[in-house]
């Protein structure tokens, strides 16, 4: 695994030396105060919860990235692949006060706006364009992907503040891994539809089912995206069989929490 392990007063999170020079993070069930089924760094919200609990999780892994945990943008994610462009208006939408939007990947060139993505499988991607100042989250389970919402993100953060896919950094963070994600041929049919040849090595055959690597398939759309290899890291990390560490919706239903994906600029004045 080429992420590294941070720990802190039982929080453990993990960050990719990809992204050093930014503030983000990807956290684990460890170190929060939530209640089973939930316990304990529960970062989702609408899961049954106490949301006070929920809040002070945040204000515990904000802390440790050294974010505003007055700020995070949720986005509120329904497997599609609408891209938000997210400003200073949003700042808390999710968490201290509603969403008004629905949306699986955020992006901004606003500093100290942490955006956040969720996850208890699915692919959680954050991107990083350190030549203009930009940022996404972006949330990628398998309807995600075979829709090509990193490659729709990597469009907007092109559009939308002129970057240039061989500068953008990503890190691929912890989901559900090949060895743990048993399909029908209906996932294995949509990727191909998406991707055509370029999904058959993600893809492989064991008996009636299917083991995808989501992760792989993500990594290929980014590619296809203009990033180049040495620009995408990726942790390794199954959910499925880590579940010390993770949520996993496969292996634990819906009694659960889930962890998230963030990453923020840091402010002008300390980037000068």
């Amino acid at each position: 695994m080429s992420f590294d392990i941070h720990k802190e007063k039982g929080l453990v999170w993990l960050s990719s030396p990809l992204l050093s020079d930014i503030r983000h993070g990807f956290s684990t069930r460890q170190g929060g105060v939530s209640a089973a089924p939930w316990d304990s760094l529960n970062l989702g919200v609408g899961r049954g919860d106490d949301l006070s609990a929920v809040q002070e999780n945040y204000r515990r892994f904000c802390g440790a990235l050294g974010v505003d945990p007055a700020r995070p943008v949720l986005s509120k994610q329904v497997h599609e692949t609408t891209v938000r462009v997210c400003t200073a208006a949003d700042a808390g939408k999710g968490l201290w006060s509603q969403r008004d939007y629905t949306a699986d990947a955020l992006i901004t060139n606003e500093s100290q706006l942490p955006l956040t993505v969720f996850s208890a499988d699915c692919g959680i991607i954050l991107l990083y364009d350190p030549v203009r100042q930009a940022v996404g989250a972006v949330h990628a389970g398998w309807r995600g992907c075979a829709g090509g919402i990193l490659e729709k993100a990597v469009q907007a953060m092109m559009d939308t503040f002129s970057s240039a896919p061989g500068d953008i950094l990503a890190a691929i963070g912890p989901c559900i891994r090949q060895c743990c994600f048993e399909t029908d041929s209906d996932v294995p049919a949509a990727m191909e539809a998406a991707l055509g040849a370029d999904a058959a090595p993600y893809v492989e055959r064991r008996g009636a089912k299917y083991h995808v690597d989501l992760a792989g398939l993500n990594r290929q759309w980014l590619l296809r995206s203009g990033l180049t290899p040495d620009h995408i890291d990726d942790c390794g990390l199954c959910t499925a069989c880590r579940p010390d560490l993770f949520w996993s919706h496969r292996k634990m239903g819906n009694a659960r929490g889930a962890q998230v994906a963030m990453i923020a600029l840091s402010p002008e004045e300390d980037r000068l």
